[in-house]
């Protein structure tokens, strides 16, 4: 009697056409379809909102790259997010300018305003909270991203307003 056990191992999703075109104009900049790998995790993140183990494999078969090479690729960019994240990624510098100046507090405080730590997201999907080690903005520090937008010389009076406005704009 032969026992058959059902595979638990993601299966790559198809990539969506807008994907696809974006990869492809993409790989008209480089020399090789394997150099586009992390361009192809940005474009399949933007799309997505994070970049699933369904949609890494995706991308491998697409472009032709071993699954491992490329997951090297996502978790060595603290960029790419490999987990499902809130509508706002805030990202808070602890490099040691940010460490200096208070980023500690500034973490307790956005913490208690939002009910969540970092690698946390907000029950209502609207920001999650992760540490990053340097935003090059040490002579404004301390600072934080939210989205594309970069915030410095950071006061809980700041981060405040900042959080009320990206509330307001739901």
């Amino acid at each position: 009697m032969t026992n058959i056990i059902a595979s638990t191992a993601p299966k790559a999703r198809q990539l969506t056409e807008a994907e696809i075109h974006e990869i492809e104009h993409e790989k008209t900049h480089y020399p090789y379809a394997q150099a586009v790998g992390l361009e192809a995790l940005k474009i399949v993140q933007k799309h997505q909102g994070w970049v699933s183990d369904e949609s890494l494999l995706a991308v491998s078969e697409y472009l032709d790259i071993p699954p491992d090479v490329l997951e090297g690729v996502a978790t060595f960019f603290n960029m790419i997010f490999r987990r499902p994240v809130g509508k706002n990624v805030i990202l808070l510098c602890d490099s040691v300018a940010c460490w200096m100046l208070g980023c500690d507090d500034l973490k307790e405080h956005i913490s208690t305003q939002l009910g969540i730590d970092y690698g946390e997201t907000t029950a209502d999907n609207l920001f999650t909270l992760i540490p990053v080690p340097c935003l090059g903005d040490c002579d404004r520090a301390p600072s934080m991203m939210v989205g594309r937008e970069l915030y410095r010389n950071l006061t809980t009076e700041k981060i405040d307003q900042i959080i009320a406005e990206y509330k307001a704009n739901v």
